[in-house]
């Protein structure tokens, strides 16, 4: 063969080299998270990790959230509803199967709301469905929901991942085996490590450009650091090491997105454990806090502060913030007029995300400022859900909310906190009656203030959320208007 044809065959040969290549892109990925979720049913449980690896990825409900925070069509392609408010009507989209094969009809939707409103029911939301009093089928692709009352959040609180739509024949096994109509469908789970998904190839609609998808749970910042340099993984949502995060800026292999949440970043207070029942001592604790101090030592200065609990960039937020400015003076004068002039002891319970183990550990100090001897109790995720989010058995802790819109929580009495104030739980109900927007706003500026007022929690930030992700990956929300990683736009760059 002569000089130019060993040239032309590798010239040739170099072309179906990068043709393979491009034919056969990268369609598998890592993602990293701090929380692992404690079972794999979004629908009775308040873990929010659950959500971070299912919604929308293996679960989806009669309505979505998309990454912008808008609600659209999710298994129902279209609804009615009547001109007093007290029924809808879903048009559920055609040719819906399970991941098991079977069909996905009406009477799952029925079997799925009847089990949020059952008696024995687990699902941590129930409050938001409360006003669902009957559900009919009508045929198997249209689903009559009746309510009790009119609610204008229904199709809002129907995107939830409390609300998406499972089947019965499941239940059994939805735990360890989520069994969905999303376009992934779940794998494998190594607790303590990971979880695998894979591409459903029978998904009614367009299909996921990832044929795969893994989500490891790394808790300690320091080796989420090291497994994203290391390129271990290939994206890091809600990055738990932000100091780290200018080194990533820095680095051309990585892209940074820096998103707002729905967390309201809160200390939570039990108001039903002693001294805590008395406001005075409430308010003597949200005075001993310096907001800002704990956004920059324990975020690296990503947060928003926040006066009351709500998302300063909903439209309706109202900044609430100098009801409890930080002084150190007023907190131990308030003290004094509750009866606890040398302070008293508590627990602060914290789980492992790095806003509340290192947020924690600058509260602690600024409360032992003003006699306040905070005991801290380090706590794993599972522990935190049975000891203070079930059992109750806490003073202080911290978490993040990162449920959309979530004010409504303080209108259940046995919710953690132990919120119970008549006046608020009948604003919440009127205010799910009223479709008019004006009243809406007013309603919710009323509620953000009687909270405040009450100094129900410690206000501290809205959530950050960093995500560091590999440079070619593309479709991934940089915004979190609920907890999820929707995996079902991503794909990389060719």
């Amino acid at each position: 063969m002569n000089r130019l044809n060993r040239l032309m065959t590798g010239v040739a040969s170099a072309a179906l080299v990068v043709a393979a290549t491009s034919a056969f892109a990268k369609d598998d990925i890592t993602v990293a998270m701090q929380l692992e979720p404690p079972h794999l049913d979004p629908t009775s449980a308040a873990a929010g990790a659950i959500d971070s690896v299912l919604y929308t990825n293996v679960f989806e409900g009669l309505t979505r959230f998309m990454g912008d925070g808008s609600v659209v069509p999710g298994l129902a392609e279209s609804w009615e509803i009547s001109e007093d408010g007290l029924t809808y009507t879903f048009k559920l989209r055609e040719g819906v199967t399970f991941h098991d094969g079977t069909t996905m009809d009406a009477e799952d939707v029925k079997f799925t709301l009847d089990r949020i409103n059952a008696e024995d029911s687990a699902n941590a939301q129930k409050a938001l469905y409360a006003a669902i009093s009957e559900v009919n089928v009508i045929d198997p692709r249209t689903v009559e929901v009746k309510l009790s009352e009119p609610n204008g959040n229904m199709l809002f609180n129907l995107a939830w991942g409390d609300a998406v739509i499972v089947a019965p024949e499941t239940i059994e096994t939805i735990k360890q085996t989520p069994i969905g109509t999303g376009a992934f469908k779940f794998e494998n789970w190594n607790q303590g490590d990971k979880i695998t998904l894979t591409r459903n190839d029978d998904y009614w609609g367009e299909a996921p450009a990832l044929a795969s998808a893994t989500f490891k749970f790394i808790s300690d910042p320091t080796a989420a650091f090291a497994s994203v340099m290391a390129e271990d993984v290939d994206v890091f949502t809600g990055f738990p090491a932000p100091e780290n995060i200018p080194q990533f800026e820095a680095d051309p292999r990585f892209q940074v997105l820096i998103g707002s949440t729905e967390g309201e970043t809160i200390l939570s207070i039990n108001n039903k454990r002693e001294p805590f029942d008395n406001v005075k001592v409430r308010e003597a604790v949200a005075h001993a806090i310096d907001r800002q101090a704990i956004i920059d030592g324990a975020m690296f200065g990503y947060g928003t502060p926040i006066g009351t609990h709500f998302a300063p960039h909903n439209p309706d937020y109202v900044d609430l913030t100098e009801m409890s400015s930080y002084d150190p003076e007023k907190s131990k004068a308030l003290l004094a007029e509750a009866g606890f002039p040398d302070g008293f002891e508590t627990t602060l319970h914290l789980p492992p995300p790095s806003y509340a183990r290192r947020g924690g550990e600058i509260i602690a100090a600024q409360l032992a400022e003003v006699g306040i001897k905070a005991q801290i109790t380090n706590v794993e995720w599972a522990q935190w859900l049975e000891t203070v989010f079930k059992g109750k058995d806490f003073g202080l802790s911290i978490v993040s909310h990162t449920e959309p819109m979530d004010i409504n929580i303080y209108a259940n009495p046995d919710y953690y906190f132990q919120y119970d104030n008549a006046e608020f739980q009948s604003l919440m109900t009127e205010f799910n009656k009223t479709a008019d927007p004006a009243a809406r706003t007013e309603m919710l500026a009323k509620a953000q203030r009687m909270i405040a007022e009450d100094y129900v929690n410690g206000y501290l930030f809205q959530l950050a959320f960093p995500t560091i992700a590999k440079a070619g990956v593309e479709g991934l929300w940089v915004n979190a208007p609920t907890q999820a990683t929707d995996l079902t736009g991503v794909s990389w760059a060719e």
